[in-house]
């Protein structure tokens, strides 16, 4: 047997007998602190199960790669047409543009309010505009 099932089955056994005692005396305090140790035996030895776990699925998962799709550069293009300037089919609901309006390129990065010039002041600077 290996390790983890033995020390999985003995950790078990043990924790059964601590909560039988823990069970006719309830009010002892040694006996609730032995009881509580051995469930913190069983999460411990559960932690290193699922490690185990994980580590088996990563290898199965190795064995069978996800296959990597081809670059968008990659595609063909037919001549004359300009992909940079279509919009994708779910936004114009996969019919013609003609005689629509397409909406205006948003501004990337920071707010949209209006932008400020100049530095700012460090708080409890009495200076009130006087400069020498």
């Amino acid at each position: 047997m290996d390790e983890i099932g033995q020390r999985l089955r003995d950790s078990a056994d043990a924790c059964v007998s601590a909560y039988e005692a823990w069970a006719a005396a309830k009010k002892d305090v040694e006996i609730r602190e032995g009881l509580q140790e051995a469930v913190h035996e069983l999460r411990k030895i559960s932690a290193r199960l699922e490690i185990e776990m994980a580590v088996s699925e990563r290898e199965q998962m190795a064995q069978r790669p996800i296959p990597v799709p081809p670059h968008r550069a990659s595609r063909r293009r037919e001549p004359g047409s300009d992909d940079s300037t279509e919009l994708p089919g779910f936004i114009t609901d996969g019919g013609s543009d003609e005689g629509q309006s397409r909406p205006p390129k948003m501004r990337s990065g920071g707010s949209n309010g209006p932008r400020r010039s100049g530095s700012r002041r460090p708080q409890g600077s009495q200076d009130n505009g006087n400069r020498e």
